[in-house]
């Protein structure tokens, strides 16, 4: 049996480099060149190692999400309060209105925007980010109401979600050119429900 010529590139690099032009671009307007000069691989090297555009996206959804969760995991395993967590995180989003590069979103919802639930593959993958993601916030809010900083008004998995939810919307203002002021007064209702 032939073991094949050995790769001449970084398959992880590659699976990046692609995720980058997917997140800037989108699925559909993403061709099979932008990906190839991106990654810069031929086509036999793309089709080989990642199967074909679908099987692509499908693997840097599961990277996004991945590192995403990681991410937040550890930005709530440093932080004193569970409360200023979450405020972080809903005001860095204000910040990213301020800057000059044109906001990209988050590619797990803009994700969920342009396919819906058309394609199982990636509503799969879509489900799969929004749990890692919303598994964390829940983290949060029980550790807030364990340390009296979040009021048990409401159930800590409706509050998960009701954040999830505003960062999704709140990265969609960004990305429609909301101004940082009343992308913060959004997050301050927001963090208001915890109280």
């Amino acid at each position: 049996m032939s073991i094949g010529r050995p790769l001449e590139f970084d398959p992880t690099v590659a699976l990046d480099a692609a995720l980058e032009v997917f997140w800037r671009q989108g699925y559909e307007a993403t061709s099979m060149q932008d990906l190839l000069t991106a990654m810069g691989l031929s086509k036999s090297s793309f089709y080989q190692t990642f199967g074909g555009k679908q099987e692509l996206f499908e693997q840097c959804l599961k990277r996004y999400s991945e590192r995403l969760t990681a991410e937040l995991s550890a930005g709530l395993a440093r932080s004193q309060s569970a409360k200023k967590f979450i405020a972080a995180i809903l005001l860095k989003i204000a910040d990213e209105a301020r800057s000059a590069d044109r906001p990209r979103g988050c590619l797990v919802m803009n994700t969920a925007a342009e396919f819906g639930q058309s394609d199982r593959g990636v509503a799969r993958r879509v489900r799969a980010g929004v749990t890692g993601f919303r598994d964390v916030f829940l983290a949060a809010i029980k550790r807030g109401i364990d340390a009296g900083e979040i009021r048990p008004t409401h159930r800590p998995e409706a509050l998960a979600d009701y954040i999830v939810s505003n960062i999704s919307g709140l990265r969609t203002m960004v990305k429609a050119g909301a101004d940082p002021r009343t992308v913060k007064r959004v997050a301050n209702v927001v963090l208001a429900a915890l109280d």
